[in-house]
């Protein structure tokens, strides 16, 4: 079904302490914080503005439309990529990248949506398959696959006629 990664969001439970000083669950519901692109849909989770992290913090300031972390942090993200048959791939990840920060470096005569970030970047497979482009070749990886990106230049492509699911911990790193 065309545009099924615009449904996908995610349901964000959290844990804190009563007033007795007892575990409990102080949010559960969907994601609030989501960006909606032609190519993806990125549930924006967690957020820390500094590591390590107190234990009890909130989360972070948010901002689904502004990827990158803040820069002594991390996000946690949960991200549906549509088929690369959906959607404008060649003309539209460029664009997607500017408007949502993700890139902080893009040569125009790369391919399309190759970039590079200022973060460590962990990424776990949830369904669905991605394959990995960078300067030397591609890898495909399937549920379950977890790929440490760090900070090198790389793209993502869907080329199958499914979403694919991603779980991704983004990490601000020192250059």
């Amino acid at each position: 079904m065309t545009g099924e990664h615009r449904e996908y969001q995610s349901r964000l439970i959290v844990t804190g302490l009563n007033t007795e000083g007892k575990s409990t669950i102080v949010s559960d519901g969907p994601t609030a914080d989501r960006l909606v692109a032609d190519g993806y849909t990125r549930n924006h989770l967690w957020q820390a503005t500094e590591v390590p992290t107190p234990v009890m913090a909130p989360n972070g300031p948010g901002g689904a439309s502004v990827i990158p972390p803040p820069p002594a942090g991390y996000n946690y993200v949960i991200t549906a990529f549509a088929p690369d048959s959906e959607w404008d791939y060649e003309g539209g990840y460029a664009r997607i990248l500017a408007e949502s920060g993700a890139g902080d470096a893009v040569d125009p005569h790369d391919a399309p949506g190759m970039h590079t970030t200022d973060t460590v970047d962990i990424v776990t497979v949830i369904s669905g398959e991605a394959v990995v482009l960078l300067d030397t070749g591609e890898t495909t990886m399937r549920q379950g696959d977890t790929i440490v990106q760090r900070g090198t230049k790389h793209a993502w492509r869907n080329r199958t006629d499914k979403p694919c699911v991603v779980s991704a911990v983004h990490v601000s790193v020192v250059r």
